[in-house]
């Protein structure tokens, strides 16, 4: 009877041992990193994809750092990194002053936005799915790891803009992104399409929804798969909140 036992006890012992063990070859997802104090630009950035990098809104980056409409930033240029908070506070301080100016503003937004070959619009915008697929992994708020979905496909499948905008972002330079695009659909919202096998369209060209603007693949991951994400004046949102029902 006591030998019956210590079997029973071993056997217990082995399969709560064996729960422990992390699964052979499981998907890591892009995980945000923390903003330095002073970033050096590279070859291939620009102002979104490295304020897409460090979890910032691009506005916020660039008004940091003085750069202005169209945020054309250089090789070599230095960005330099604040906290959300001391933003924040410079902003509510000048949140009178920027009524007070208002009139003027408009009037110089107007000239500028004639100039420019696509003008962001604030309007709602109207989402489509980026790729005909299941989804695999979910967003969660929470979790550092899942700040998107990912979507299962097949290599080469097309992948299309999820709403109208502008190409602000194509190509390979964020860490575990693989081949990646990012659009800017109006200054509030922007959309990521990553681990592409190949890229169709590229920095500054405009994309109605629907578009195709790339081939589903595998870089920077473990399968085939299109990680999707959208963020909101730089934070992540859960992209099924927007997407239509299906």
């Amino acid at each position: 009877m006591r030998f019956i036992l210590i079997l029973l006890m071993l056997a217990l012992v082995g399969c709560g041992g064996s729960q422990a063990v992390a699964p052979v070859g499981v998907y890591r997802a892009q995980s945000q990193q923390a903003p330095p104090t002073v970033y050096k630009v590279r070859r291939g950035d620009t102002l979104y994809s490295v304020s897409w990098r460090f979890g910032m809104d691009f506005k916020t980056v660039a008004r940091i750092n003085g750069i202005g409409s169209p945020y054309t930033i250089y090789v070599g240029q230095k960005l330099k990194f604040k906290s959300y908070r001391q933003v924040a506070k410079k902003s509510t301080n000048k949140t009178t002053t920027a009524k007070k100016t208002a009139t003027t503003k408009k009037t110089t937004k107007t000239k500028t936005a004639a100039k420019s070959t696509w003008v962001p619009s604030n309007q709602r915008l109207s989402w489509r799915w980026p790729v005909n697929g299941r989804v695999i992994s979910t967003y969660s708020k929470s979790a550092a790891s899942r700040k998107g979905i990912n979507i299962a496909g097949k290599s080469g499948q097309q992948v299309s803009a999820a709403a109208a905008g502008k190409v602000v972002y194509s190509g390979n330079g964020l860490p575990r992104y693989g081949n990646l695009i990012i659009i800017k659909h109006n200054d509030t919202y922007l959309s990521a399409y990553a681990h592409n096998k190949y890229l169709i369209v590229k920095d500054g060209q405009t994309v109605k929804v629907g578009q195709k603007i790339a081939l589903l693949g595998r870089t920077g991951a473990q399968r085939d798969q299109l990680h999707f994400e959208i963020r909101r004046n730089g934070e992540p949102v859960d992209p099924m909140r927007f997407l239509p029902k299906r």
